[in-house]
């Protein structure tokens, strides 16, 4: 049922913008444009309606709503002209100085519609790339501490001897870095030595990637 009823529609659809479109042209014919002119005049009334239709679903606007209501007006007053009200032999001075300024207004619509300034999209929720790259950087795991090995005790009467001091580990070599800042770092690092002809040291390194100084280290004893 809803497919016939379609159909339907869209039957009708046809035969109004055909009725439509030969009233255009004869008015259009009877106001002194002829050959293709007179063709071209309801394509471009059509064209403008549409045109501000499809900005009306877009955007509800005083903009669109004043072209949609000058094309609409255009095409009826066309259909009601040519119903009798009017001698197409002789038409009136001011229906002449319409057809004959209507290029010139269709054109300006069209330009105004189509420049017209999008409705604002709200990207509160979407976060910023610093943003992102920062929260990034705060994910990255805190480095894991080795636990420090139990002194061993004897269980004879001898006392037991010291436990052996662990060996200190550096926490920037103990943090993990993402392989991609490495190979980001040494781009950069790279960079400098082929500009100043020395190694970049690590407060450039940090200031030129935004990491923390501990992360900026261990990224660096990567690159020696």
């Amino acid at each position: 049922m809803r497919r016939a009823l379609y159909h339907l529609v869209l039957v009708q659809a046809v035969i109004s913008g055909a009725l439509s479109f030969a009233h255009l042209h004869d008015l259009a014919q009877a106001a002194g444009q002829t050959g293709w002119k007179a063709w071209a005049y309801p394509v471009s009334v059509d064209l403008l309606m549409v045109a501000a239709w499809r900005r009306l679903r877009a955007q509800r606007s005083w903009l669109a709503w004043c072209w949609f209501l000058i094309a609409l007006v255009a095409s009826l007053g066309a259909n009601i002209a040519t119903a009798g009200f009017l001698d197409m032999n002789d038409p009136p001075a001011l229906l002449r100085l319409g057809v004959a300024g209507w290029p010139a207004l269709a054109f300006l619509g069209g330009t105004l519609l189509a420049h017209a300034p999008e409705p604002p999209v709200d990207q509160t929720d979407a976060p910023s790339e610093s943003a992102a790259s920062d929260l990034d950087v705060e994910r990255a795991p805190a480095p894991t501490s080795e636990p420090e090995p139990a002194a061993v005790t004897a269980a004879v009467d001898p006392p037991a001897l010291p436990a052996a001091d662990p060996a200190p580990t550096d926490p920037a070599a103990a943090m993990p870095v993402p392989p991609a800042l490495v190979a980001h770092a040494r781009k950069l690092a790279d960079d400098h030595h082929a500009r100043t002809g020395h190694p970049i040291d690590g407060e450039t390194l940090r200031a030129r990637l935004g990491v923390p100084a501990p992360m900026a280290a261990a990224i660096a004893a990567q690159l020696t």
